[in-house]
């Protein structure tokens, strides 16, 4: 990547300035990541090692865990780093890799939501075809396919904005964000800024549009049900997902709400890291509180770690 610019170093300015609040949000975020990361990586090796847990639900429920441990990897180790050694400088190639990786997982997650919906309505709307329409070759093609489409949401701002000329080096927020850095350039930035715009709405809208069509043909089904514990048990397959959905495209609606410049980059910054922080650590826990399969799962790995160890 090159860039002709004389400025080669950006400078992060992070969350806080204040000594003793960076020892607590050090604290705080190193928590919150290992955390995150073990929830996660639990739910992916329960996925893998459980026969039971072999369903497309599950084959992307172990995809979306993998997309929430690189995702918050891309942005709360760097900025650890930048809290512990007091180094806030990041060169530019850095600068536009780490909002490269930041896109495409968070683009990536949006798409991979809106399938999971897809999953749901078909496993609810078409249970006699659900095998059938959901094989493991049609989930492959659907991963395969949200991954794509986040890199074509991140190709066209990478494209633009690699020539780009910057006269200040300062990057509000604790990781490389497109918004900053774009502050700190000297061209004409417009028509990139409105790239941005077009790539995050076009991502918002076509990925909320497959979610909420999906869940009003679910709850159609669901009504249509002759018992309230068929409803109940129908409902109760989708309310992690549900969950979840509503924490991801709540964040996002935070960035879209008219506001003034001086609280605009304090509720981004607040968002960001709920989007890569309390997210990830929320939701192995939803998923594993909420689902009768996943905690039996775990139970049956725990009891029988249990019963190695005794015997040896």
């Amino acid at each position: 990547m090159r860039n002709s610019s004389t400025v080669t170093m950006f400078i992060i300015l992070g969350l806080t300035n204040d000594p003793q609040l960076q020892i607590l949000v050090f604290i705080y975020l190193f928590i919150t990541y290992m955390l995150s990361i073990i929830g996660n990586m639990t739910i992916i090796s329960l996925i893998l090692v459980d026969s039971h847990l072999k369903t497309a639900m599950y084959f992307f429920l172990q995809n979306f865990s993998f997309l929430e441990i690189i995702l918050t990897t891309a942005c709360v180790p760097q900025y650890l780093h930048i809290l512990s050694t007091g180094n806030r400088t990041i060169t530019v190639k850095a600068c536009f890799t780490q909002i490269f990786f930041v896109v495409l997982f968070a683009a990536t997650e949006f798409f991979l939501l809106a399938v999971m919906s897809y999953d749901r309505y078909v496993a609810i709307c078409k249970p006699l075809h659900y095998v059938t329409i959901m094989n493991s070759k049609v989930c492959k093609i659907l991963i395969l396919c949200c991954w794509v489409s986040g890199l074509l949401i991140i190709l066209p701002f990478l494209n633009l904005s690699l020539n780009l000329e910057f006269c200040d080096s300062v990057i509000d927020h604790f990781y490389c964000d497109a918004s900053p850095l774009l502050k700190n350039s000297c061209s004409d930035t417009w028509f990139i800024e409105q790239v941005v715009i077009v790539c995050a709405v076009v991502t918002f809208i076509m990925t909320l549009v497959c979610v909420v069509l999906s869940y009003v043909s679910i709850i159609r089904m669901v009504l249509k049900l002759p018992s309230a514990e068929q409803r109940k048990k129908a409902f109760s397959t989708c309310s992690s997902h549900m969950i979840v959905v509503s924490i991801s495209y709540g964040s996002c609606i935070f960035i879209y709400i008219k506001r003034s410049a001086k609280d605009e980059v304090a509720i981004n910054k607040a968002v960001s890291v709920l989007a890569t922080s309390v997210a990830p650590l929320l939701n192995p826990f939803i998923y594993t509180l909420r689902n009768k399969q996943v905690k039996q799962s775990f139970n049956d790995i725990i009891k029988r770690f249990i019963f190695v160890s005794k015997k040896e």
